[in-house]
Formats: structure tokens, sequence, C-alpha cells
């Protein structure tokens, strides 16, 4: 069996650090009443960092399938942070013209 370069208790632990640090940030926007275009936007570059960090790091491409997968779910918070932007400013132009 071709062996990657990372153990299987190394690959859980690369998984566990961006939930982790994708948790923080959620829970220190929480509780600093941070907008969620802000919050979504360091997220999406957190797991746009790690993913970065997994393709140069990790031997072997022993992270690759994961680094690929944090670069879309990046892209989506991305997305997510638009979307919440645009609402945001709809809501501001629709309290305004009121």
């Amino acid at each position: 069996m071709p062996h990657l370069g990372i153990d299987i208790d190394q690959y859980i632990l690369l998984t566990i650090y961006p939930a982790a640090v994708f948790f923080a940030i959620g829970y220190i926007a929480k509780k600093t009443k941070m907008r969620q275009a802000i919050s979504y936007s360091l997220q999406a570059v957190m797991c746009i960092a790690f993913s970065i960090a997994y393709f140069v790091v990790v031997p072997n491409g022993g992270a690759q399938g994961l680094a690929i997968v944090l670069v879309m779910f990046g892209a989506l918070l991305l997305f997510m942070a638009k979307k919440q932007r645009t609402q945001q400013q709809e809501q501001q132009n629709n309290v305004g013209s009121q």
C-alpha cells in the first residue's frame, strides 16, 4: 500500500485545526457582534490559508484532498459574504427611502 507521507492520526489533526479556528472565529464574531459579512470573509480567508499551507507543507500530497475541500468551502464563504453585503445594502436603501 502506498504511503502518502502522513499517518491517519496526523490527517485527523489536519482536519481538526481548521475546524477549531473556523468555530473560534464564529464564536468571537458572535460575542463581539461582528457583521456576518466580515465573519464569513475571515472564515473564508482562514480556509484558503489552511489550504495553501496544506499544499505547500504536507509532503507527497498527503492532504491535497483536504486542501481542495478547504478551497471550495472558502469560495462558498466568499460568495455568502458577498450576498450578505448586498442584502445589508438593500436593507439600508429600503430604510433610507421610507
